[in-house]
């Protein structure tokens, strides 16, 4: 069972990788926010996999990304969630996690993301962000070119 607080705890980033080119590109908000629904707090930052805190009752990441379509008002089949993905991020309210899914689609959805506010930017376009989501940007893209 998931509902509106199931991301108090976690976030999503949402990619897109070619299958042909591997083009790997991420969607970031207008805020400039790689993380969905919400941007990780100031002073945030990825713990080490030693580090991970271990809970008891965790959501289902499939749950969240049926949260992201509904807010988004995406299509059911769009995003799958890649299941070799999840990082922990320390921040001043507790640990959040962050998962990630991939668009299901042939071409990047530039038009669709930007209908919802959003784009499609590739790693070397997200530089500047803050640290903690530059580290999880390399950690998945590293998960996508080796996984």
């Amino acid at each position: 069972m998931s509902g509106p607080t199931d991301f108090a705890r976690h976030r999503l980033l949402l990619m897109y990788k070619g299958d042909i080119s591997a083009l790997v590109m991420f969607a970031q908000q207008a805020n400039g926010s790689v993380c969905f629904p919400d941007a990780l707090p100031i002073l945030s930052s990825p713990l080490e996999p030693e580090e991970f805190s271990e809970t008891k009752v965790n959501v289902h990441p499939s749950a969240l990304v049926n949260r992201i379509n509904q807010l988004l008002q995406l299509d059911n089949d769009l995003l799958r969630i890649e299941t070799g993905f999840s990082e922990q991020i320390d921040t001043p309210g507790g640990i959040v996690t962050v998962h990630m899914a991939r668009f299901r689609l042939l071409d990047p959805p530039h038009q669709l993301m930007q209908s919802r506010d959003c784009r499609m930017c590739t790693l070397p376009e997200l530089r500047g962000r803050p640290p903690a989501e530059m580290e999880l940007l390399r950690r998945a893209y590293t998960a996508m070119m080796e996984g």
